[in-house]
């Protein structure tokens, strides 16, 4: 059985003529001379590289879609019609005090200095790509009003077109990371935080200490990787003279846009974008703890970071470092993540699946632990969309664990949000939308309860960020409902004997009991 039917997707704009097509190399069983298209080898032919990526940039996100033997439905959830856990001292448990409602879905994470928030969720890195730079004020509102963390993603400073540099090659002014720090702030209320993300070409354009000095971030996150890809971020580029811009300061562009030929070919209409790439990063444990060490000189209280779906040595390498380092926040992201612009191939061909690569973090950590090593707070991503999800995470990797981190998941919200204001206002709402009225109050469920919170400042809220929060309320809710079926009134109870696997696979991958042997001792009590 293929997991997946390559050398055509929706992603990459490409199809197969012919409903009968070959498993192993996707290409039609009877491939015709004289095929007017279209799937990627045809493409491929005249259009080249650009049929390695997700189309079109800038709108869109893109998740891979490769069924893989395991993923998380393969776990249940179980329930129980006895006790309640970790309800306020002095309750009694019982009908009229253990109720769903009052689950507290707090959680805090952090060495020392720790961060509330309101959700176990927070936003994946929102970096350079169009998607997040157009829609950072729904994104960042949104998060702040719910109550969690939004991660500033690699990149941004590199590519604004407003940088200045200094005479020694630093970051003088990012007018674009001023707007997104300060975006948040402004609707900041105590829970979560916003972090800056660095790659290499951030480190080298001193993007820590701009940060620092001009705006007094008390986290800053260092980037090994993500789940959709092992190689640095990438975005497109429509101009030549933005792409040579961009060379120029380090990046790696493609085609060349110093070229003459590749000039003439841009002049011509052959070639209409360019690609930027950042580059690799080299991880040594030495390297690592100097950086570190150094960050901490510039002011930071709080270092974390995130890695990919790589090989189990560096996942192993991952956790140590950020326990000797004492790392605030260790994010380990599962293949085939999803993406703003990644290879499509690499996204659905690289890297540990998320179930693999979660149950090899919580065996790995138990490993450290003992060995009277701390473990660092972690966050699990790759994959997530919803409450249900997120409990299997949060219980997987439990005690580890504090939170997930959600990439299109959370963009959704934002900018479903968005397009329904733009919407409304050009007179234009779809029927999807409005069979549930047409003004803000009549659609967004929650539009009064901010109101009664925010008044008139409502009026001029991103209405992306409204629905975000709406969405957060929406999971808030169902996460309540989730842990009040296993008891559990605080999220930290929550724990991997309220998983049970439903293949003997994911029992072997896991740990988790397989459904007909979990908790089969102490029923077996009540039989004889």
């Amino acid at each position: 059985m293929n997991l997946r039917q390559p050398n055509a997707n929706e992603a990459t704009g490409t199809f197969n003529r012919s409903r009968s097509v070959v498993p192993m190399s996707g290409i039609c069983t009877r491939c015709v001379d004289g095929c007017r298209g279209g799937c990627e080898v045809w493409l491929s032919t005249f259009r080249g590289r650009e049929v390695l990526y997700p189309q079109e940039f800038g709108n869109m996100t893109a998740g891979a879609d490769k069924n893989y033997p395991l993923d998380y439905s393969h776990l249940s959830i179980q329930g129980y019609a006895v006790g309640a856990y970790g309800l306020p001292k002095g309750v009694k448990p019982g009908p009229d005090t253990a109720l769903f409602p009052n689950v507290d879905t707090g959680t805090e994470y952090g060495w020392t200095k720790k961060v509330k928030m309101q959700l176990p969720i927070f936003t994946g890195a929102l970096g350079s790509t169009e998607i997040a730079r157009k829609n950072w004020e729904h994104f960042a509102g949104g998060a702040a009003m719910a109550g969690v963390t939004v991660v500033c993603g690699e990149n941004v400073c590199g590519i604004d077109t407003g940088l200045e540099l200094g005479a020694n090659g630093l970051v003088k002014k990012s007018p674009e990371m001023d707007r997104r720090i300060e975006t948040y702030k402004r609707y900041w209320e105590g829970y979560g935080e916003i972090l800056v993300q660095m790659n290499v070409e951030d480190t080298r354009l001193g993007v820590a200490e701009y940060v620092m000095d001009k705006h007094g971030l008390d986290t800053i996150e260092l980037k090994w990787g993500q789940g959709a890809k092992n190689i640095g971020g990438e975005i497109k580029v429509p101009s030549l003279e933005r792409a040579q811009e961009l060379k120029r300061r380090g990046y790696i562009v493609l085609p060349d846009p110093t070229l003459p030929e590749v000039e003439a070919a841009y002049k011509a209409g052959a070639i209409k974008e360019f690609e930027r790439h950042s580059r690799l990063g080299f991880v040594s444990q030495e390297g690592f703890m100097k950086e570190i060490q150094r960050l901490r000189k510039l002011g930071y209280k709080r270092i974390t970071l995130k890695t990919g779906a790589y090989s189990a040595v560096e996942l192993a390498m991952a956790i140590r470092f950020c326990s000797d380092a004492k790392i605030d926040l260790l994010t380990i992201d599962g293949a085939p993540g999803g993406t703003g612009m990644s290879p499509w191939p690499m996204m659905n061909e690289w890297g540990i699946p998320s179930l693999y690569l979660h149950s090899l973090a919580y065996e790995f950590c138990q490993k450290l632990e003992k060995k009277k090593k701390r473990v660092p707070d972690i966050a699990f991503a790759g994959g997530f969309s919803d409450e249900a999800g997120v409990f299997k995470a949060l219980a997987l990797g439990a005690p580890y664990v504090k939170a997930v981190c959600m990439g299109r998941g959370l963009m959704i919200p934002g900018m479903v949000g968005k397009n329904i204001g733009e919407w409304i206002k050009n007179k234009d709402l779809p029927k999807t939308v409005s069979r549930f009225g047409t003004t803000l109050d009549e659609i967004f469920v929650t539009y009064e309860e901010l109101r009664k919170k925010y008044g008139k400042e409502l009026d001029s809220m991103p209405t992306g960020a409204i629905g975000f929060y709406t969405y957060g309320q929406k999971f808030k809710q169902g996460l309540q409902q989730l842990m009040a079926g296993t008891r559990s009134f605080n999220l930290s109870l929550v724990n991997r004997k309220h998983l049970m696997s439903l293949t003997r696979e994911c029992e072997e991958v896991s740990g988790i009991p397989f459904v007909m042997d979990a908790y089969r001792k102490e029923a077996e009590k009540w039989l004889k």
